[in-house]
């Protein structure tokens, strides 16, 4: 059951972050998001690129069954970027609900860190049941909140305000 609710976890996941890095690399739809017009573009590429990254590091090891010690490695990093992304979406934009999805992918990516940590270490291991219950919560609340922000009209960047604002 573990590691069906692994399996699962991981690839929402990684499609997930492949789906938001791809823009990010290729410049596509990237303004229709909230704070990024303020970012530097060369900032964004290496965002989309660790996003990417992160996101084949999280299943392509296990799937061909080499160095399989990295997809926890690549869960940490997934929760860090998670967690910088959440604080981002306080401070530049002060959005609650974007940044309740950013700690729900980075309670994902924990959640898959700490299942897959036997693959790095001996260390003790937390109960199969509390880790299948976890994953089992998360992912629905993040599809939810996924739900809720995608509905939501999108708010013109301050950049497209002044583009489309009458000249006087």
């Amino acid at each position: 059951m573990l590691e069906t609710a692994l399996w699962a976890a991981q690839a929402f996941l990684g499609l997930f972050f492949l789906a938001a890095g791809l823009p990010k690399v290729f410049g596509r739809g990237v303004d229709c998001w909230v704070g990024f017009d303020s970012l530097a573009r060369p900032l964004v590429i290496v965002i989309g690129f660790s996003e990417i990254a992160a996101a084949v590091g999280l299943v392509a090891p296990m799937l061909v069954d080499i160095a399989g010690w990295t997809t926890p490695l690549a869960a940490l990093g997934i929760g860090v970027v998670s967690l910088m992304a959440s604080g981002f979406h306080i401070r530049a934009a002060g959005e609650a609900l974007n940044s309740i999805e950013c700690a729900l992918w980075a309670a994902l990516a924990g959640a898959i860190a700490i299942g897959r940590w036997p693959e790095v270490s001996d260390a003790p291991a937390i109960p199969d049941e509390v880790l299948v219950g976890s994953i089992v919560a998360i992912i629905p609340a993040t599809i939810a909140i996924l739900v809720v922000v995608s509905k939501r009209p999108i708010e013109p960047s301050v950049s497209e305000q002044q583009r489309i604002a009458p000249i006087r």
